[in-house]
């Protein structure tokens, strides 16, 4: 937003480059550097929370291939036990 899109705003006390629309009533925050900050920290946050859906569905799947790892390590040695009382 330029300069002139503020002429009509009322600026916030206590908050510099905050203006108050005064039709919508909407706070807007023309402080690019502060706007860049929030938006890395919302992606940031957002990339944290793909990471950990990511490992929760492998930890998942390492899970269910241990299962199927234990359930043919008992066929094999039920297996083997017949073999032995034979």
């Amino acid at each position: 937003m330029n300069q002139n899109n503020f002429e009509n705003m009322i600026p916030v006390d206590g908050h510099d480059g905050w203006y108050r629309d005064p039709s919508s009533n909407a706070i807007v925050n023309a402080n690019q550097s502060e706007y860049d900050k929030y938006m890395a920290s919302y992606n940031r946050r957002k990339q944290e929370k793909i990471d950990k859906e990511a490992l929760q569905t492998e930890v998942s799947e390492l899970k269910s291939e241990m299962s199927d790892i234990k359930a043919l390590l008992l066929t094999l040695v039920q297996n083997q036990d017949k073999h032995h009382d034979n």
